[in-house]
């Protein structure tokens, strides 16, 4: 039997027909009530789609094939069909973590293991109660002429570190592994690679030109940084204050 809800991203609402209840409490923090402004059927089609690609993926990087439950698969396949449609309202799925002070928020962006998440948790430790992670793994992005906002989402990794909240984007940090922690503005050109290597990809050529199209709108719209972390307490300090320096 069919599973039908609302739910509000990036103050978007889709109206989801999913199969299985645990997609709805997935969203749980999400529902909405309004109006839906884009209408989302998940299929087992769509699931199908989701198990060939984690097993391509794992064969790639040469790790055995993963049994995943198929409610898990499927709330994959919502992600992907919401962040297509999310386009068309200039915004962009990012793997990333976005932890906010004082109501400023902080995107920090790298390759899966670098230490996103250990990183944000040391603000948490450094700013107490005026500090919140908004997302910890896909935030959303919303990029218009007055600038970019960070949203919440259900899909927040294993640590599942996220609110239902927004907060305007005051920088973008590129991290990496260093013995000391370091930060620095770079440009966008020296970004967009990275950027591009950790948004939600379309597979439709002209969803995917709009993508990219915001992707360096982003580039142009918030300050870029690369921080060399250790992972030490001193790193968030040092984040911060080089992202406010100005």
């Amino acid at each position: 039997m069919a599973v039908e809800f609302c739910t509000e991203l990036a103050d978007t609402v889709f109206q989801v027909t999913a199969l299985f209840e645990d997609t709805k409490r997935f969203c749980g923090d999400y529902l909405s009530q309004k109006a839906p402004q884009y209408v989302i059927t998940v299929t087992e089609r769509d699931i199908d789609f989701e198990r060939q690609r984690a097993n391509r993926n794992h064969q790639k990087e040469g790790l055995p094939p993963v049994v995943y439950s198929d409610s898990y698969l499927e709330t994959l396949a919502l992600y992907r069909k919401m962040a297509e449609q999310l386009v068309q309202e200039d915004v962009i799925l990012m793997h990333g973590a976005v932890v906010a002070v004082d109501d400023r928020a902080y995107l920090f962006t790298a390759k899966s293991g670098t230490g996103k998440t250990t990183h944000i948790r040391r603000w948490l430790e450094a700013f107490g109660s005026r500090a919140v992670v908004v997302n910890g793994d896909k935030p959303l992005l919303r990029i218009t002429s007055e600038g970019v906002t960070a949203y919440g989402t259900p899909w927040d990794g294993k640590e599942h570190l996220s609110t239902n909240t927004s907060c305007p984007l005051k920088a973008l940090c590129i991290l990496t592994r260093s013995e000391t922690n370091h930060i620095g503005r770079i440009s966008k050109k020296e970004a967009l690679p990275t950027l591009c290597q950790q948004v939600y990809r379309p597979a439709g050529s002209a969803v995917l030109a709009k993508m990219m199209a915001l992707v360096d709108r982003l580039g142009s719209s918030v300050p870029l940084y690369r921080l060399g972390c250790n992972m030490e307490p001193e790193a968030a300090q040092v984040a911060y204050h080089g992202m406010n320096h100005e």
